[in-house]
């Protein structure tokens, strides 16, 4: 039997990113609505009431894991800076392909919003897509006019991710390499496209 965790005092900052933390461990392996709040009060080491003093609801505290997992996704696909634009490009691209692979099932929770029906989880992922369009229009400077086609061409780059991880590994029809070099394809061709 394990030890009950050891009470701190911590300041409502460093409680409430303690809290989230916890969800997002468990919000990747379950469902919100399969999620208990007395699991993640007792695993902090607090009050159910306490939990609620931070979060008023259930809803509130997954829409807060949501966007603190938006903002890892973000961290985790940042390219080197140093690289070249295309040599950005490509990094993401792969960086992006390999976290969809790890985490497929929590990414498609975030992707279609399952367990809550609120409209600030789609602007989690809204912000993700916007900042992943931003980063590649930076890096190989896409005229302003062709932010939306980069954004859609995400959008193909996301699907083709979730497809390809859906296969096992050993059966998949292309390999990670490959994949990324598809998708960068891609965003040429669309960006080479007259009207």
């Amino acid at each position: 039997m394990s030890e009950p965790p050891v009470r701190r005092r911590l300041s409502a900052q460093d409680r409430r990113r303690q809290l989230v933390g916890i969800g997002l461990s468990k919000i990747v392996e379950k469902p919100i609505q399969d999620l208990s709040m007395d699991d993640i009060a007792a695993e902090a080491g607090i009050s159910r009431g306490l939990l609620f003093h931070y979060f008023p609801t259930k809803t509130d505290f997954y829409l807060d894991c949501i966007a603190a997992a938006g903002r890892r996704i973000l961290r985790n696909t940042a390219p080197d800076e140093t690289l070249d634009g295309a040599q950005q490009v490509e990094m993401v691209v792969r960086l992006m392909i390999e976290q969809i692979d790890r985490r497929r099932d929590f990414y498609l929770a975030l992707v279609h919003g399952h367990g809550v029906a609120d409209p600030r989880v789609s602007e989690v992922m809204e912000s993700v897509r916007d900042g992943s369009t931003d980063r590649v229009s930076a890096a190989i400077e896409v005229p302003g006019r062709q932010r939306d086609v980069v954004r859609a061409w995400w959008a193909y780059t996301e699907d083709r991710a979730l497809t390809w991880s859906a296969v096992p590994t050993g059966e998949r029809p292309v390999s990670l390499a490959e994949l990324v070099e598809e998708c960068v394809a891609a965003l040429h061709a669309l960006l080479g496209l007259r009207p």
